[in-house]
């Protein structure tokens, strides 16, 4: 990889997080990275959106709805394999 540019950046975005790119092509992304103040905040903001989601959906259900719900899943688990 020659010269990293932001649309490249991204397409090699996930294989960068996941840290399985060759190091030359890491290399390349880092040093885009580190001069790109657009490429900056949007690798930070795709690290964010992964906590975020995880904050969002970090709930318990109370425990008459939990055993409601698997109640319902049963008997519909139950009345389909019925058929």
């Amino acid at each position: 990889m020659n010269e990293t540019v932001c649309i490249s950046g991204v397409e090699l975005l996930m294989d960068y997080l996941d840290g399985v790119l060759s190091a030359d092509v890491k290399a390349a992304l880092d040093a885009h990275v580190a001069g790109c103040q657009r490429c900056t905040a949007f690798v930070a903001s795709y690290l964010a959106t992964a906590r975020i989601l995880r904050d969002a959906t970090d709930a318990s259900l109370p425990a008459a709805v939990e055993e409601s719900l698997a109640a319902f899943l049963r008997a519909r688990t139950n009345a389909f394999r019925s058929r």
